[in-house]
């Protein structure tokens, strides 16, 4: 490859893994900030409250416009599930990065 291409193709990467680098930093702010949720939907699900919300919820005792998304165990479980994932990712490309070094 000679001068002009091997710049131009340096500026290539340089230029995708600049956009990579703001989008993560992006979404990793909001996830941080996320994390508190995350945790406080995780100890609702196996809280009494959450068990008399749902039981009212299927009794239709709620009213009828409420959205409780929240009472679904599987919505919530999949938010959790998801974040440990991703948890464990970040941690792999983190040590990955660092045994190459």
């Amino acid at each position: 490859m000679d001068q002009i291409e091997r710049i131009k193709t340096m500026e290539e990467h340089l230029n995708k893994a600049s956009q990579a680098v703001k989008a993560l930093s992006d979404a990793l702010d909001l996830y941080a900030e996320a994390m508190e949720s995350i945790e406080t939907i995780d100890d609702y699900l196996v809280s009494d409250e959450w068990q008399q919300d749902f039981d009212d919820s299927e009794a239709g005792r709620l009213p009828k416009d409420l959205k409780c998304g929240v009472l679904s165990e599987d919505g919530i479980w999949n938010v959790i599930d998801t974040s440990r994932e991703l948890n464990c990712q970040m941690l792999e490309l983190v040590a990955t990065h660092l045994r190459n070094e």
